[in-house]
């Protein structure tokens, strides 16, 4: 079986054009609601939470009513993270759990991520089987088998006081002064109150969401607001979220960036000098840069690296047993702590590594020399196939002779708009852009 409408995080979209309607979110919920019914005694249950986005209404509306369809209890969080979704859905006890996110895209963009009752995101061959039922006649429920739903007041707050465990006990953040930038999205309550529960000076900032203004201009895409903060009001560290907070960049006191790698890079040494990084490796994506896998086998680690999106490193860590994994852009998997990328967890970690060392943010935030790296973004109009044209295959063909032994080059269609990700390292900063140019200018040409 294959899939159509799931891409790397689930189905993704602009809002009210296919597939994100309401009509196709209805036949959605239903058919997820038959792939996960268990049984016809009305003990079937699933978790729903949302960011900010106005079209989420719209969309948890229609599953709703597309899960009650088929006989699942729905129980409505609303704007919760992502990784609150993952943990609530074990928590309860759920048989499935949704998520309505576009995650770090405008809010004229939409998704509908799904989570297995342990919590972790669905397989491909979940995916599909749940496509194939889609493409058929949905076996509804009898009148007296229709689902029910409630809404749940206080799983934002479950989430907030399980988060808190994750901190070393006895510590508190007492002294650091830390700005928390949620990009308008879903941790606007719950990050700004956890760091400040647990003892710290909290600058908020997106923490107004008007259904529109998610990741506008600020959160882990757009740190510079967050970067001006933290100089401007001598803080210790910016923790910067995306609109679902699965994902995080931390900034130190400078307003210097850290990405997904620099973290990694500082968790996996810890956890090692500590005994517990799992057979001392670290899961990562392609798109991580060849610094950190050089910055671990140095000390003996080792980086396993999987395609891109969170879905599949989670995978990669289940199947080998590892517990520490993540992306470039932020998602920082913990599967001691989470089932998915936990942006506010992993700035819990950081500030943990700063508690316990006593250095500045500065110090921990910067492990490795990064290998220089470049990405060229490529739009394709729709049924365009850039990647099969002859000249393109050429282009790419070539740049990876000119790369052989120096560098690499990662060609992909992104998961959750219509581009071509263009990326390259190499030590020779002039051939990694004339490579680059070169690839990105014949994608483009075939682009339509």
């Amino acid at each position: 079986m294959t899939r159509t409408i799931f891409g790397t995080d689930g189905v993704r979209g602009r809002a009210n054009s296919y597939p994100m309607t309401a009509e196709m979110a209805l036949r959605l919920g239903a058919a997820a609601g038959r792939y996960f019914r268990k049984d016809r005694s009305g003990k079937n249950r699933v978790v729903i939470g949302k960011d900010t986005r106005r079209s989420g209404y719209m969309l948890e509306n229609a599953l709703t009513a597309g899960l009650t369809s088929t006989g699942m209890n729905v129980l409505l969080l609303g704007p919760v993270p992502t990784p609150a979704v993952g943990f609530l859905t074990r928590s309860m006890r759920a048989d499935l759990g949704i998520m309505i996110s576009a995650s770090h895209n405008p809010h004229e963009d939409n998704g509908i991520k799904f989570f297995g009752p342990e919590g972790f995101k669905l397989s491909d061959e979940a995916e599909a089987e749940i496509e194939a039922i889609l493409g058929g006649v949905i076996e509804l429920s009898q009148p007296e088998n229709i689902g029910r739903a409630k809404r749940i007041d206080d799983g934002l707050w479950r989430y907030a006081e399980y988060a808190k465990t994750t901190f070393p006990a006895g510590r508190r953040l007492d002294g650091l002064k830390v700005v928390v930038d949620c990009a308008n999205g879903a941790a606007y309550r719950v990050a700004p109150e956890v760091l400040w529960e647990l003892g710290a000076e909290v600058i908020p900032l997106g923490v107004s969401p008007n259904g529109l203004n998610i990741n506008d201009k600020c959160g882990s895409t757009h740190t510079d607001a967050a970067a001006a903060a933290v100089v401007a009001h001598g803080a210790d560290l910016g923790i910067c979220l995306d609109g679902d907070a699965d994902r995080v960049m931390i900034l130190d006191e400078t307003g210097r960036v850290a990405d997904g790698d620099q973290i990694m890079a500082l968790f996996a040494e810890r956890w090692a000098e500590e005994g517990r990084l799992r057979d001392g490796t670290l899961v990562a994506t392609v798109m991580s840069n060849l610094g950190l896998e050089r910055h671990l086998g140095a000390r003996g680690l080792r980086l396993e690296r999987t395609a891109v999106g969170d879905r599949y490193v989670v995978e990669a860590m289940r199947r080998g047993g590892w517990n520490l994994g993540g992306e470039q852009s932020g998602h920082i998997v913990m599967t001691d702590y989470c089932t998915t990328g936990d942006g506010l967890l992993a700035g819990l970690q950081f500030l943990a590594a700063m508690v316990e060392t006593g250095q500045r943010a500065s110090t921990l935030a910067q492990r490795f020399e990064r290998v220089p790296q470049m990405l060229q973004n490529v739009r394709y109009a729709a049924g365009a196939d850039p990647m099969g044209a002859a000249p393109v295959k050429a282009a790419i063909a070539a740049a990876e002779d000119r790369l052989s032994g120096s560098g690499r080059l990662l060609i992909r269609k992104s998961g959750t708009e219509p581009l071509i990700r263009v990326m390259a390292e190499c030590e020779d900063e002039a051939l990694l852009a004339e490579v680059v140019g070169g690839v990105a200018e014949a994608v483009s040409r075939a682009a339509g």
